[in-house]
């Protein structure tokens, strides 16, 4: 906090940012376990693993303004560093990812605002993931805010991927070695073709229960 102390940034000003962020966290949080409640009620099934959240620190929204040459203060966080709010939805299989992200899409609470494949078009290092970047209506004494916030949604195997190329890329402080940055990217690789042979496994698998429960029948 010693950086944050430095800055032309009060500590009221601070509490209160933190304050709409952590509103908006537990309201996303909340909309999203009743939308997919609701989803695994009605389908009987369950897409979703396990669902993740935080809120980025003050000094990395600090670093990060001061990387694209922004003046840093309470505003230039709200305006430009949108994934303060971060969710990470970790799902079964590659179609459950599409799945949760209609579900998002379709609700009338959440408004999307931008939306990015990185499953179909994943990022030069290899990194897979789908985001979906909201606003969430937090209703404070003062009146109504619209926070942004990120939703990551992913399978198993890319979230394994991700976290392991994040833990390598803090260890190298980002300058990794070309072999490794190589190596992960064929790891990328091979874990998308995990996924679609897995979801291939499980539509025979599927395919199978169907076809026994008719003739069964």
């Amino acid at each position: 906090m010693q950086e944050i102390k430095s800055l032309d940034i009060t500590k009221e000003e601070m509490e209160y940012l933190l304050l709409k962020y952590k509103s908006a966290l537990k309201t996303l949080e909340t909309h999203l376990n009743i939308l997919i409640s609701d989803y695994e009620f009605k389908n009987k099934y369950m897409p979703v693993e396990h669902v993740k959240s935080r809120i980025k620190t003050f000094e990395s929204a600090i670093n990060k303004l001061k990387r694209k040459n922004y003046p840093v203060n309470i505003e230039n966080i709200e305006k430009y560093i949108n994934d303060m709010v971060g969710i990470r939805i970790v799902c079964s299989f590659l179609d459950d990812v599409y799945k949760i992200k209609n579900l998002i899409k379709n609700s009338k609470f959440i408004n999307v605002i931008d939306e990015k494949d990185y499953i179909k078009n994943p990022k030069g290092t290899g990194y897979s993931s789908y985001h979906l970047l909201v606003n969430v209506p937090v209703y404070l004494s003062d009146g109504l805010h619209l926070i942004e916030a990120e939703i990551q949604i992913r399978t198993i195997a890319m979230d394994f991927w991700a976290s392991l190329d994040h833990k390598i890329q803090y260890k190298f402080e980002q300058k990794i070695p070309k072999d490794i940055v190589s190596e992960m990217y064929n790891c990328s690789v091979d874990i998308n073709n995990l996924d679609n042979k897995m979801l291939e496994l499980n539509e025979e698998v599927q395919h199978f229960l169907h076809t026994d429960t008719n003739e069964k029948e």
